[in-house]
């Protein structure tokens, strides 16, 4: 699943790319897709309108989309599992997007095209997810910004405004497993299954260590972990160990620099151990066994 730093990537394309750009066609090969309106509505209100900005919360792309006066439009769309935004020129094929561009767009990761939005010079924003699990909601701003799954949202990792001590708040009262606490989006927003394992192997954590129970020096290269990992992973435009594609359809580079994600069996890069994989919870997570030892 496309995380903060994939989410981060495809929204900085986006901004580049569509912001100006009016939507004059909409094709919708899987309508299930839109949670909010049914297929012909949904289109009909699209048509027409200007992309006025793109912005992300957690793992949600957020684009405001011009409207009659009065009336902001916002488009909420969750990737989920396998599902990236790209920008070029396709042709429709029977029910099939070809791309026009070639190279990393026409890309088979690239080619599960379930929405089609054509723009006003020809190009078109495409949404690829090859296992249709990804949702739109196309409704008025404040109705957006009051769904649960984003009111609910903790704080962004990234932001300034995110400091150690407002970490410290949240934390000292979080009794959960350090690999489960980092996956809980109420908690922090936006960290998924790759970069939790990151974050807990640069900051020595065992996956199951309670949040609650570390001290301040440990919470505090906890926090600097974070800022860390999710940093360096937007510089190196997130990871494609799977589907994840940039705007341009492009991999990320981050998974060729991973330290302990799907490496089971391999030496831990710190210490040679053979990095060890287990479930927490329903996901799996990845860890050291001798650099990350629970602590009483």
């Amino acid at each position: 699943m496309p995380e903060l730093p994939e989410v981060e990537t495809i929204v900085r394309g986006l901004r580049k790319k569509i912001v100006g750009r009016k939507i004059v066609g909409v094709w919708l090969g899987w309508p299930k897709l839109v949670k909010s309106h049914n297929p012909a509505e949904f289109a009909r209100i699209l048509k027409g309108k200007k992309i006025t900005g793109v912005e992300r919360r957690g793992k949600n792309i957020l684009m405001d989309l011009s409207a009659p006066k009065g009336v902001e439009l916002k488009l909420l769309t969750h990737q989920k599992m396998t599902g990236h935004f790209m920008v070029g020129k396709w042709r429709l094929a029977g029910d099939k997007w070809e791309s026009l561009n070639g190279g990393h767009l026409g890309h088979k990761k690239n080619s599960y095209i379930r929405l089609m939005l054509t723009l006003d010079d020809g190009r078109g924003l495409g949404l690829s997810d090859v296992r249709k699990f990804a949702k739109i909601i196309l409704g008025e701003r404040k109705e957006i910004e009051n769904l649960p799954e984003l009111k609910k949202l903790g704080p962004e990792p990234l932001e300034r405004g995110f400091t150690f001590s407002e970490f410290e708040k949240i934390a000292k009262n979080k009794k959960s497993a350090a690999k489960r606490a980092l996956l809980d989006q109420n908690f922090i927003a936006g960290i998924g299954n790759i970069y939790s394992d990151e974050i807990l192997w640069l900051s020595r954590i065992h996956p199951l260590q309670p949040i609650s129970s570390l001290s301040k020096e440990r919470l505090q290269k906890l926090f600097k972990a974070i800022k860390w990992v999710l940093q360096k992973a937007v510089r190196l435009r997130g990871s494609s160990v799977s589907d994840y594609r940039d705007s341009s359809g492009k991999p990320g580079s981050y998974a060729k620099t991973r330290f302990v994600y799907r490496k089971a069996g391999e030496p831990c890069p710190r210490c040679g151990a053979k990095i060890i994989s287990m479930k927490v919870g329903a996901r799996t997570g990845h860890f050291c066994g001798k650099c990350q030892k629970i602590s009483a």
